[in-house]
């Protein structure tokens, strides 16, 4: 069992090194050699020498996550159940904590929790770093080894204990799962004269909602200006933050992609239409802003369009594609990044507030008497 096993894993990284560019392959060949010889060798000995038998199927998993948690903090691999569940996350209802995790320095961040969901209402926060999960150790995990620990039953309980930066002592949270239906868009009309428009997420259903929400408010031809509420929004579908950056938009670049293959290589460009018909807008943005988020945030700063107010984004500028396998599993590989209409890339350093107001309360709210930034944002659009 034992020499199959082992061979099987030398046929896998021979596969890979078989199909790597000619260049590479010429020289570098000797090298790559020695590094299957070297990982052969280390299977071989958690073989024989590790205190506790093995499974060698997920072993396999942990390898080829290892590659890809290699490349970044996005890029991993799914196995068919956890694909499977995947699906059903950007459809705008899953079960789960409500939390969107990437990966840094071997524990599970957290870009940000959804409104209204188990996380949310239990006090976890953009940027709290998960160190346990259920008094199980995070450290050493990859990111879909930790996201399948905090996966179970509707119904069921989960115990997460988080680092939080300003803090000395860790937090603990106990959550129950729940199914997350998310409704991407709360609007409100605040005084009657600016609109208020919170976009939770970027689903299949976010462009559709906040038309008509904003529909709903042009209605109302005292409405002065917009706030357009981005905060703690993890982001989500690409085609979403177009459609949505194009409603405050009539011309200009929106964003573009650019990666290695020629495919990936696009740039999105306004319509004509905008929605509010040119009336100020004001946007809210947090470091639990990403992606999706980054991209309507920066590109109606850089059209001069809108004025960002809050605390600088998160910084995620890549763009991941979902790649099948032959096991119904996949990968998700980064496969471009993304570059705002001033050529600037965004990944690890985020957008910029043009007014930075640091947050106060530890939620957000439309109630303006325990929201800072909501309320100075109001103050600047009624003069």
């Amino acid at each position: 069992m034992k020499q199959k096993f082992l061979g099987y894993i030398l046929t896998i990284f021979t596969v890979i090194l078989l199909n790597t560019s000619s260049k590479i392959y010429a020289e570098d060949t000797d090298k790559l050699y020695d590094k299957i010889d070297l990982f052969s060798e280390v299977l071989e000995k958690i073989q024989n020498e590790y205190v506790e038998e093995i499974d060698q199927a997920e072993t396999m998993d942990s390898a080829i996550n290892g590659v890809l948690q290699s490349l970044d903090p996005y890029s991993a691999y799914m196995n068919p159940k956890i694909f499977e569940e995947s699906q059903t996350e950007t459809s705008g209802k899953f079960g789960g904590l409500g939390i969107e995790v990437s990966m840094e320095s071997g524990v599970v961040k957290v870009i940000a929790p959804i409104d209204d969901t188990p996380a949310a209402k239990a006090g976890v926060k953009a940027g709290d770093y998960i160190v346990k999960i259920n008094n199980e150790q995070v450290q050493g995990k990859s990111l879909m080894e930790a996201v399948n620990l905090m996966r179970g039953p509707v119904g069921s309980s989960i115990e997460i204990t988080v680092r939080r930066k300003g803090l000395k002592k860790a937090k603990i949270f106990k959550i129950v799962r729940e199914v997350i239906e998310i409704r991407s868009v709360v609007s409100k009309q605040v005084d009657k004269k600016v609109g208020y428009l919170r976009l939770r997420a970027f689903n299949e259903n976010s462009s559709e909602q906040l038309n008509e929400e904003i529909s709903e408010i042009e209605k109302n031809k005292k409405i002065i200006g917009y706030i357009l509420d981005l905060r703690n929004n993890p982001g989500g579908l690409l085609s979403q933050a177009v459609k949505i950056s194009d409603f405050f938009l009539n011309d200009g670049e929106i964003v573009s992609t650019k990666g290695r293959k020629s495919r990936d290589n696009r740039k999105y460009f306004a319509k004509k239409g905008d929605k509010i018909n040119g009336k100020p807008l004001i946007v809210l943005i947090n470091n639990g802003s990403a992606s999706a988020s980054e991209i309507v945030a920066g590109a109606l700063q850089d059209q001069k369009r809108a004025i960002l107010l809050g605390e600088t984004s998160f910084g995620k500028g890549s763009v991941q594609s979902i790649i099948p396998l032959k096991n119904r599993g996949a990968i998700r590989l980064t496969v471009s990044k993304y570059y705002l209409p001033s050529g600037k890339s965004i990944s690890e350093v985020g957008v910029e507030p043009d007014i930075k107001v640091e947050e106060e309360g530890e939620e957000f709210s439309i109630n303006t008497t325990t929201d800072n930034q909501l309320n100075y944002a109001i103050e600047l659009l009624a003069g």
